[in-house]
């Protein structure tokens, strides 16, 4: 390992450590090897130097300047394996949960967290874990899969906030396990492709209560417990089953929550499709301030919107650009680069940001 400065990069070189922007956003993760679009990040971001590996990789260069982030990342082998591993996880996760909810069989942690966490090990850090899973939005599942996407998000989260190790596997389980209770509500419910009735929210929000119940008794920590059981309770007192304000709700259940939500608007559903991120950061901006922990829902806004820098998306006018510069003071408007025209979307109210492409 070495240290050198960014004038000194060439594309091939591997980052032997998190490289942070000087207000602590995370804009390169470790074992991310450089290209000529990441040394540029570097340099607009004024990092002056980096450590990075002593082995230099050799890639073959993009061959289609004029395909889309997106549509390089399913071409990837890291994409295609994680994939792989992701479908193999939520089978073995789905037995593993029915189990514990059903059966009342104890919980592994590690064999748990470790099955979880070797997803991971395919995604070459915190910024390509949203990559994935962003261009994974096709599952349409309330509970295993959209389990695994909470806790590796916990996990991402956890890192954002410089958790140390301890706490950033304890976050992970609690994502893991939030909503073990949703197995004890009916599927019909569960999958219902249309509006719940009264009555029908009012079962469904018993999952908590269920999840709470079912991990009770289990040799697990009391905040994981926590988490299935406050995860929908917010800052305000607007949140179920307790009513709770702020002050009362567990700090991993007040991360799990930011997750939980993320991750369900932006997934498909059986009554639509995901939703673009930039329209749900928009609506936390706008609502999520007073409702979610303003330090934790504030670190995961900054940070989450940095993981779609050189992104394709489309605008709601037909214009397709790539996101390369984020607002800080308006995080969910970045600029768009369309061929030579740089578009700010913080200065045009009326134009956002409708898909990625």
């Amino acid at each position: 390992m070495k240290k050198l400065s960014v004038k000194e990069l060439i594309p091939g070189m591997k980052i032997a450590e998190d490289v942070y922007t000087y207000n602590d956003q995370l804009i390169l993760s470790k074992g991310i090897v450089l290209s000529d679009k990441a040394i540029t990040r570097l340099e607009f971001y004024s990092i002056l130097s980096v450590k990075v590996e002593d082995e230099l990789v050799i890639r073959m260069p993009e061959t289609d300047p004029g395909i889309s982030y997106s549509q390089r990342i399913k071409a990837s082998s890291s994409y295609r394996e994680f994939k792989f591993n992701f479908e193999k996880n939520v089978n073995h996760f789905k037995t593993v949960l029915d189990d514990i909810a059903k059966k009342g069989s104890p919980i592994n942690i590690d064999d748990l967290l470790d099955s979880t966490l070797t997803l991971l090990d395919t995604s070459e850090g915190p910024v390509n874990v949203f990559d994935m899973l962003h261009n994974m939005r096709h599952y349409d599942d309330l509970t295993y899969s959209h389990s695994i996407n909470v806790a590796l998000i916990c996990n991402v989260f956890a890192k954002w906030l410089h958790f140390p190790e301890e706490e950033i596997r304890l976050a992970t389980l609690c994502g893991l396990v939030h909503d073990v209770g949703k197995i004890m509500i009916p599927d019909g419910i569960i999958q219902k492709p249309g509006k719940l009735s009264d009555e029908e929210y009012e079962t469904i929000k018993k999952h908590t209560l269920e999840g709470y119940q079912i991990l009770r008794n289990q040799n697990v920590p009391d905040s994981v417990k926590n988490a299935a059981l406050m995860h929908h309770e917010r800052c305000d007192g607007s949140g179920y089953p307790l009513g709770l304000d702020g002050s009362k709700i567990e700090k991993y259940a007040k991360m799990v929550a930011i997750a939980d939500v993320y991750d369900a608007m932006t997934s498909a559903r059986v009554y639509r499709g995901p939703l673009c991120p930039f329209k749900v950061i928009a609506l936390f901006e706008s609502e999520g301030i007073q409702k979610y922990d303003a330090k934790y829902v504030l670190t995961f806004l900054e940070c989450v919107v940095n993981t779609y820098l050189q992104n394709r998306v489309l605008l709601s006018n037909g214009v397709e650009g790539d996101i390369v510069y984020i607002n800080k003071n308006m995080l969910s408007k970045p600029v768009i680069k369309s061929g030579s025209e740089y578009i700010d979307l913080s200065a045009k109210p009326d134009l956002l940001i409708q898909d990625f492409i």
